[in-house]
């Protein structure tokens, strides 16, 4: 993988589907997924608040955002490794981009993965609360 190279949001989604793709059954992918994961930075004690905790979600999942409109920076941490996982995708494919340029990007890459069929319900829902919440970070940076 090299950051460089990814330019648009939409780039790094397909970055990786183009990763799940080498992956022959959902063992792997999970397992991948669990390592990505366990490659965040993790969230100092600080930011583990209320105000930064990710309602909607039945792991506790915290998601701290800074910079601008016109860059938001990103981290989070979760207690699920498979939840953790998915928090690096959507670092990923959100991080470090506009608020408009996030706000205009649809996760695509859960569906073209195989996510949406293969999570549980409760994390299909804490997913959507995720983006829910990266996308209402994205409304509030582009407030006057």
């Amino acid at each position: 993988m090299n950051d460089l190279a990814i330019n648009t949001a939409i780039d790094a989604q397909q970055e990786i589907i183009e990763e799940f793709g080498f992956f022959d059954d959902w063992t792997g992918r999970y397992q991948y997924l669990i390592d990505l994961g366990r490659k965040l930075p993790p969230l100092a004690p600080e930011d583990m608040t209320a105000a930064n905790k990710v309602d909607g979600c039945q792991s506790q999942v915290w998601i701290v955002v800074s910079g601008d409109a016109n860059s938001l920076d990103l981290r989070a941490a979760s207690d699920s490794a498979i939840v953790s996982g998915l928090i690096a995708l959507l670092l990923r494919v959100y991080s470090g981009h506009g608020a408009r340029e996030i706000l205009d990007t649809d996760p695509a890459f859960i569906n073209a993965i195989g996510l949406g069929k293969h999570l549980s319900p409760t994390r299909s829902n804490g997913l959507a609360a995720m983006v829910k919440t990266i996308k209402a970070h994205a409304e509030q940076a582009l407030q006057p």
